[in-house]
């Protein structure tokens, strides 16, 4: 349940008031995503999605999202916009925390990601780089290769020998080998099943930018090849990759530095996933609000990129 923090009728009506978007109908928590508080709005005027940014969220990190979100919907990106008080503010705040509201998007994210699926994401992503291309506004990735040593020392007590000594050995060649000068910008840095919506088979919108910030675009890509490309048994479809790959080319060309980067890029992405799930694996308390999520599953595709000796184990 991605409900923390409960909104009363009073607090709602004087919130709506700041707002030119009709009446409250209906209210309700959405039980998606696990680290904001979301709820569906109905008002007089449509359907819309409030969010209020829980301590997970950092308040200056705020104006850096939502005015992407702005940039991007502004240039044909299907993504949730912001909607802007009588004030013209779209952040403000909503028993006692940071909240926004959005438009509603149309669709829902696949259960299970096909063949089908990937060529759409593929586009998608390379459609919002190119319209990520002139925002003016910047955010470091905190958790690029400079976050994932903190990450492992916050769990080697936890942990078995052999695999702290894998992670510590992964982390040392990354600091040592990871790419610098490859074409950079605003990637989404999140884009699993979850956060792109379909609808009737066509891809109607992609959602949480929460993680977006700047860096390589390619590892964008190497984070989907991760989160789109592997079989519930953990296996690697190289259909599917190459399908995303093609998509993404239609749209966006990626150099042959890219290309031959990927192996690399999708290893680190893999272990920064591994990393933080681990993370959480080990604070979060068994009956806490955020469900956990298995590091296990990282831990294969670690491996699998680790073996990946040419560019045609991705499809290409």
């Amino acid at each position: 349940m991605a409900v923390y923090t409960e909104v009363g009728d009073t607090e709602l009506e004087a919130f709506l008031a700041e707002y030119d978007i009709g009446r409250a109908e209906s209210f309700k928590g959405i039980a998606e995503g696990v680290e904001n508080s979301n709820f569906l709005l109905t008002t007089t005027k449509g359907q819309f999605i409030v969010t209020l940014y829980e301590k997970r969220v950092d308040p200056r990190d705020l104006p850096f999202f939502l005015g992407l979100m702005d940039h991007l919907a502004a240039r044909g990106i299907t993504c949730p916009q912001p909607i802007h008080g009588r004030d013209g503010n779209a952040l403000r705040t909503l028993a006692g925390k940071p909240a926004a509201i959005t438009s509603f998007l149309h669709g829902m994210w696949p259960r299970r990601t096909t063949v089908a699926h990937c060529a759409p994401v593929g586009e998608a992503l390379a459609a919002l780089h190119l319209a990520g291309q002139d925002f003016a506004l910047k955010r470091p990735n905190a958790l690029s290769v400079a976050g994932w040593r903190p990450l492992w020392e916050g769990c080697r007590r936890e942990i078995d020998a052999p695999l702290d000594r894998e992670l510590g050995a992964e982390i040392e060649f990354f600091e040592a080998n990871w790419p610098g000068a490859l074409p950079a910008g605003v990637i989404h840095a999140d884009l699993f099943n979850d956060n792109v919506f379909f609808l009737q088979d066509k891809l109607s919108g992609l959602i949480d930018f929460y993680f977006a910030c700047n860096d390589l675009l390619a590892y964008d890509v190497a984070i989907c090849l991760n989160a789109w490309c592997f079989e519930i048994d953990n296996s690697f479809n190289a259909t599917k990759a190459r399908n995303l790959l093609q998509g993404y080319e239609r749209v966006r060309k990626l150099s042959d530095d890219e290309k031959q980067a990927l192996p690399l890029l999708a290893r680190g992405a893999a272990l920064r996933f591994l990393l933080t799930r681990l993370y959480d694996w080990v604070h979060t308390p068994p009956n806490a609000l955020v469900k956990r999520k298995d590091p296990q599953e990282y831990l294969a595709k670690l491996r699998f990129h680790s073996s990946v000796t040419s560019l045609s184990d991705y499809g290409l």
